[in-house]
């Protein structure tokens, strides 16, 4: 198989949910008045509603991004707000602000939303949306899930609260003041190869017919190249070599940073761990190519498991 030759990572296309020509604006998040500081009319806003982003009520279904004017009549200190970041563009500089409504409850929030569209899965429908502003979307629901999760300190069971414009979380209790910060949970997926055949398995929860990648989170203290190893052993009972790295994706469902690879399997006997798959099977790139023809469909065009699938079809 040939290697993927890149002189610059960066210059490599990017996976869905990846930024990439966007600032973080982090300077900003150590200013405990940044959002008073910043002009008002550079600012998109980023609603969010319990794991919900706001699209558009039209058949293409477009992110919709509020200015000040539009939010500020639902403004107070309650709601969650989290810098996200700005664009380079510094001629025409805008900068997007994540708000978290979540404390609303559904008759509110189609009240008060009901003029600007409708709350609903960027999983669902993320197909239909613009890269750039996906990686925003996904970014607002991975950082608000995070939150979520972190009110309380690990350390001691306090009371936490939003600091750095909504990067950190800090634990009031004064004999702890413990600190914490944005997790995300790493993940390996890997397309293995043997000649001219991959090996794809599936899972019983998924729909009828679909073949994805090998996939599993890395455990603590492991590496990732152990990982890779790990799960395809355990899953489809192969093992592999030649392990190379292809790319990376965030996946905000909830909180996960997929990283890909390939891997040349060693042996070709499939034993299946049950209790994780249900089943694995061989194919051969022309099988992949007329997959619809024996009732059987790939991963969704914007996941990373489906990159790995068709640059591997196209070398």
């Amino acid at each position: 198989m040939k290697k993927l030759r890149r002189t610059n990572i960066l210059d490599y296309k990017l996976n869905y949910f990846g930024l990439h020509d966007y600032d973080r604006s982090i300077e900003l998040r150590n200013n405990e008045n940044w959002f008073e500081n910043l002009d008002k009319k550079k600012i998109y806003f980023v609603p969010v509603w319990k794991g919900l982003n706001l699209f558009s009520n039209e058949n293409d279904l477009k992110p919709v991004f509020l200015n000040y004017s539009e939010i500020k009549n639902l403004f107070n200190d309650s709601y969650l707000k989290i810098l996200l970041g700005c664009t380079k563009d510094q001629t025409k500089k805008k900068f997007y602000v994540c708000v978290d409504f979540s404390k609303l409850s559904e008759f509110k929030i189609n009240k008060y939303f009901r003029t600007f569209g409708i709350f609903l899965s960027l999983r669902d429908i993320n197909p239909l949306v613009d890269g750039n502003l996906g990686s925003i979307l996904a970014y607002s629901l991975a950082i608000c899930n995070w939150h979520k999760n972190n009110l309380y300190c690990s350390n001691c069971g306090s009371k936490t609260n939003s600091v750095k414009a909504g990067h950190q979380r800090n634990c009031q209790s004064e004999k702890c003041q413990s600190c914490h910060f944005p997790r995300t949970d790493p993940a390996v997926i890997m397309l293995v190869y043997k000649g001219d055949k991959i090996l794809l398995g599936r899972q019983e929860i998924w729909p009828k017919g679909m073949y994805s990648t090998l996939a599993g989170f890395v455990e603590p203290g492991e590496t990732i190249e152990n990982a890779v190893s790990r799960e395809v052993f355990e899953e489809a009972g192969i093992s592999i070599q030649n392990i190379q790295y292809h790319s990376s994706q965030p996946w905000p469902f909830p909180s996960s940073l997929m990283l890909g690879f390939y891997a040349e399997a060693k042996t070709t006997k499939i034993k299946i761990d049950e209790k994780e798959i249900e089943d694995v099977q061989w194919f051969t790139k022309d099988e992949i190519k007329n997959f619809q023809n024996q009732n059987k469909f790939l991963p969704r065009k914007i996941s990373i498991a489906r990159r790995l699938i068709d640059d591997w079809v196209n070398i």
